[in-house]
């Protein structure tokens, strides 16, 4: 009746667990940098070009 859970089962599972953390850590990094030069980038790009800029008493 009582289920015997070895200990190289639950030895496998937090390197498993971990790996996985990992994996999903780098991913979500990865995207938050991209998502901050894209901000960067818009910033960049709204201070130099901006089309209603000084030239409004022309």
């Amino acid at each position: 009746m009582t289920k015997q859970n070895g200990p190289k089962q639950t030895a496998k599972t937090p390197s498993a667990r971990d790996a996985r953390l990992k994996a999903a850590l780098k991913a979500n990094m990865a995207r938050r940098k991209a998502q901050a030069r894209a901000r960067a980038e818009d910033v960049a790009q709204d201070t130099g070009n901006d089309p209603q800029g000084s030239e409004k008493d022309s």
